[in-house]
Parts: structure tokens; sequence; C-alpha cells
């Protein structure tokens, strides 16, 4: 407990913001006051001619500025000691800020990448967020202004009393969303958790990044059915998870599986034939339900009840023996049905009349069956219980770990049912996770290509959090939370392999760390940017810094490629020493140099 007296006795000056806050709440924003506004409050207005419709902050310029910024002097750095299957692993786990990251791979992998998943901090008061102002010029200076702790992390806590609470958030997120469109193939798809605290900022960011027309659907996944005990007046029982495109006509979406538990439940009848099937009415129902709106599926069906014969017609006449079936809603007003005339003419067989109890009146009910169906369009809310957070919880403890290892891990189900709606059976895709925590992702696509016999790949990012001394990770033998993450894909690809001896699983993955360049760019910068021909002939013009390896030289050289992922195998003939372009480094060099040729 701090028990230090305060320097300052009075603050005056935010008092009265807080009372102005209280009177024109749109005067006061993120503790800043808005003169402009607060002058509109009065009364005041002043003609503006370049008024539009965006979404602004304090500080956007800035992030615009620094999402296009490139990234100098920083290189990705393969730690094999860390890895797992290297020379067989498609799959990728990097440690480091991920906005450096991203920018390192961006031409790499640039549109290369089908979906992406981020579960970034949720700006709740105690989240960190990352600090992305790198005006300093060194090392020494960042640790003494407390802009990186000692493993080079660079990130803040973002509290409330921040004047710029929710402009902090919005120009940590801005930049990297923008890098992360840049690696989407051209029908990829994003998919972003976010709760309460920032739906409505992370909504209008996304339709300024995607578009608005991209926005395929906010979906509310409902991960604590109870409802959460601490908060003040509603028990918040759901999140959300926003779903954008880059380019929503080129989409393919899957829908989820009909076989589903969740969904065969409803298919609770059984014809003749002992085919599954459920019944579902045939009169349209919400918006354009009445008979004036769409006076063309307004008709008739004739109804014997004593030979079970029917039939469709407009013709308003009630013939003998027969009764008279109209679309009729709740209130009496005449309806319409769901289909044209010709079409329940068709599918006659489908159709059956149905007396409703509690409605008082027949209908026509049609016979969906179960057998054959398309894939099920996903609704806006998600009540599966494999969302729950008890569920990540218990995936977590059930690889060996203790559960306050990490508190509330994803749930494996969030990320399964998403990539059921994107990458869907047999899929060989990337996917990213750039805010990858405990490594959920890579747990559920492991479980996803074994159950789906996809052969899909994962790249996660992760900065490496430390720890605290004292912490239950810390006591756990976990130094930061990047240790966390690839500990949780060995145990989880160990358990796969255990319980699938015959199937042919990918659960390795190669881990980079971002580090100083090998390179010594300002030298190659005086006789231009390296290309392909000073490689083959002046490989002496090529300055490497001391203690550079060939491989991470290769990787390096690599990230500068595009369609050469950093999983390609890399072999070494045989060896070479420090700051001498190698037999290695030339084979591989011609090896990027025919891929670029077969592109």
């Amino acid at each position: 407990m701090d028990n230090k007296v305060p320097q300052q006795i009075n603050d005056i000056v935010g008092d009265n913001v807080k009372k102005l806050a209280q009177l024109f709440p749109s005067a006061v924003k993120d503790g800043e006051v808005d003169f402009e506004a607060l002058k509109e409050e009065l009364g005041q207005f002043e003609e503006v001619g370049s008024e539009k419709y965006e979404l602004t902050w304090a500080g956007k310029k800035n992030a615009k500025k620094i999402a296009q910024e490139d990234i100098i002097g920083r290189t990705l750095k393969f730690i094999p000691e860390d890895s797992k299957d290297a020379d067989t692993t498609e799959n990728l786990y990097i440690e480091g800020d991920n906005l450096e990251v991203l920018k390192l791979l961006r031409q790499n992998y640039y549109g290369a990448i089908k979906m992406i998943y981020i579960d970034p901090p949720y700006n709740t008061g105690n989240d960190f967020v990352y600090n992305d102002s790198f005006e300093m010029s060194g090392e020494e200076s960042d640790l003494a202004e407390g802009n990186i702790n000692l493993l080079g992390e660079r990130f803040v806590v973002n509290s409330k009393s921040n004047n710029r609470y929710h402009a902090n958030w919005l120009s940590m997120m801005y930049p990297r969303l923008q890098l992360a469109k840049d690696l989407l193939t051209d029908d990829g798809v994003v998919f972003v958790s976010i709760d309460e605290n920032e739906i409505m900022d992370m909504k209008y960011l996304c339709n300024e990044v995607f578009g608005e027309a991209n926005r395929l659907g906010i979906i509310a996944n409902v991960n604590n059915p109870k409802g959460r005990s601490d908060d003040k007046y509603i028990a918040t029982a759901h999140e959300y998870m926003l779903v954008y495109a880059k380019n929503e006509s080129m989409v393919h979406w899957y829908g989820f599986d009909p076989t589903d538990e969740k969904i065969v439940k409803r298919y609770n009848k059984i014809d003749d034939e002992g085919k599954k099937y459920r019944e579902i009415d045939l009169r349209k129902t919400g918006e354009n339900d009445l008979r004036e709106d769409r006076p063309n599926l307004f008709y008739y069906f004739y109804y014997n009840e004593k030979t079970g014969d029917y039939y469709p017609s407009r013709d308003g006449r009630i013939p003998d023996g027969y009764m008279q079936i109209k679309p009729q809603r709740e209130d009496g007003r005449e309806g319409n049905w769901r289909w044209g005339l010709d079409t329940a003419k068709d599918n006659l067989s489908s159709l059956m009349p149905k007396f409703m109890p509690a409605r008082k009146v027949w209908g026509i009910m049609e016979k969906d069956y179960l057998e054959g169906r398309s894939l099920v369009k996903p609704t806006s809310a998600w009540t599966f219980k494999d969302v729950n957070s008890e569920r990540g919880s218990e995936e977590f403890v059930s690889l060996g770990f203790d559960k306050r290892v990490f508190p509330k891990p994803k749930p494996i189900g969030t990320l399964y049912h998403c990539f059921d709606l994107v990458l869907g059976k047999g899929s060989n895709e990337v996917v990213l996770d750039f805010f990858s925590g405990s490594a959920t992702l890579a747990n559920a696509l492991m479980k996803y290509n074994k159950e789906k016999e996809c052969n899909n790949k994962f790249i996660l990012v992760q900065v490496a959090e430390k720890c605290g001394e004292g912490s239950e990770p810390y006591k756990a033998g976990f130094e930061n939370i990047c240790e966390i993450g690839k500990e949780r894909i060995r145990r989880a690809g160990d358990k796969m392999k255990s319980e699938h001896l015959d199937a042919d699983l990918d659960v390795g993955f190669k881990v980079f760390r971002s580090a100083d360049t090998n390179i010594k760019w300002n030298s190659l910068m005086d006789i231009g940017q390296i290309d392909i021909n000073q490689m083959e002939t002046l490989p002496d013009t090529i300055d490497f810094m001391p203690g550079a390896k060939d491989v991470d030289i290769v990787y390096e050289l690599m990230l500068r490629q595009n369609g050469v992922p950093l999983s390609s195998k890399i072999e070494q003939i045989f060896g070479g020493g420090t700051n001498v372009l190698t037999f290695m480094r030339i084979v591989t060099w011609f090896a990027l140099k025919q891929k670029l040729q077969m592109n």
C-alpha cells in the first residue's frame, strides 16, 4: 500500500473539469475540454463548411503516420532452441512488439493471410497499451523515461484517469489494423473480440480501416451465461466479436456444420422413411409481411381434412369439402408466404397443413430435412457451450497447467467456430493472431486441422510481457507470457499426437524474436539497395554486423521478399565464418531468385 503524502493539496482545475462534465458531457472528452463543443452547448455556433461524418481523436494524425513509417534496423531472429520440429513445421511463433512484427512481416506475407483473429486489450483501465512513440534515440533514454522495461517491451498502463484514455487505445489499435488489412488475402476475414468498454470505438475504427460495406456482422458471444457478479447494475453475460472482410464481394463464407449437436436437436420429427426433419411455418414474418407489401406472395391453400388432399391457388372460391388456409398474422391481418405460388406447387410434398392450437388457426408448415441440407448461417448470438469462458480454463488445465498461470484464456470453441466460417473442410491457409496470449488459436487450429482434414498454418505474435516475481506464472517457472504460450503449444501438440498416433499432423512451430539487424544497411545504401546481381557477383560489397550468423542473414533477406514464407526449409550445405557470404547464403539467395521468377 502506498502511504506517501501527495505533494499537491488541491486539484482546482481537475475539479472544475469534472463539474463541467456533469453539466455538459459532450464538452469533456477523455478528461479534456473541447471548447468548440462547449460553445455549441452554450448556443454559439460557427458556420463550418468542412464538417463531415468521421471518427477522430487526439493523436489520430500521428497514428496514421506511425502506420506508414517503415521499420528500420530491426529483423526477426530465429530461435532454434525454443522451436519444435523446426525442419518440418510451417507454423510460426514470433516474440516481439506486434506493431514492429507486423511491419517486418508486411513485405513477406503481403496478401497471404486468409484469416486474422485478435483479442486485444479491452481498455478496462488496467490494460497495457503499446507505446508507439519511438522518437528517442537509444535504449538508455527509453529506459530512463520508462518507455520500455528491461526486456525491451514498449508498453504502458492505460489508466482511466488518463486524460487521453480512449485516444491512447485508438492510437494503439489504428496502425495495427491498417497493417493487418495489408496482410489479408483479397477474400480474407478478420475477427476482433472486444467488450462493452470499446465496442463502439472498435466498430467505428474498423469501419474506417476496412470500410463499413465490408462489415459482415457483430456477434454477441455469450461467454458467461450467469453474468459477471461484480457488475453494478446489469450482470454482463457476453462480449462481442466484430467480423470484417477485406473485400466483401470476394468472401467465401462456409457457415456451420448442420450435424452440430445443437442444430441436430432442432430436427425433432421423423418421417415414414426414418429421415429427421423440423417444421417451419411457411408464413413470412418480420419486415414486409403484410399482403399489400408483397401481393404476389399472397395466395390460398385448400385442404380436405377427410382425404388429406391439399393444393395452392389464387382463386378465392372455396371448393366443397375443403377448408381455406391463408397467411394470417397474429393480429388477424392478412400476411404473405415465404414461397411464391409456383415454388409451392413444385415442392408440395415438402409442405403440410397443420392446426396451431395456440393461435387457433390452420397454417402451412415446411418439412425442413436435416439430410442433405446446406451449411447453417450463423446467428448474431453465439450461445454454444464451448464458447463459455469456463471451458477455456478447463482446456488450459487439461494440459497440466495451474489455472492461475493464465486467468481466463479464450476457449478453443470460439476460435473453432470462426474457422468453420472462413476456412472449411480440407483448407490449406495461413491464420494470424497478433495478440496471441496463451496461444489458444494454435491449440484450436491443431484440433481443427485434425477433425476437418486440413493443413492450415498459424502465425502467433506476442510481446514478452514479464511475469512479476511472486506471481503464479513466475512460481510455475514462466518468466514471461511467451513462455506460457510456447509451452501450451508443445503440450497441446504432444497430447494431439498421443491421441492420434497415425495422424499426419503439424504440431511444431518455429520461434522468431524481434532483434537488431544483421546487415550494415548504411553501407548498402551507398551502393544502392541489394539486388540479385550484387548478391551473385559482388559479395564483398555486402557488410554484415559482427557476430551475425548465416541463418539470421538469410531470414532477414527473406523478410524482404514476397511469397517466401519464414517457414521455408533452409539447409546449410557446409559451414562458413562470420561476415563472409557462405555457400549457404548463395544457395538460399538463388532459391529466392528462382521463387521470384516463378511468381
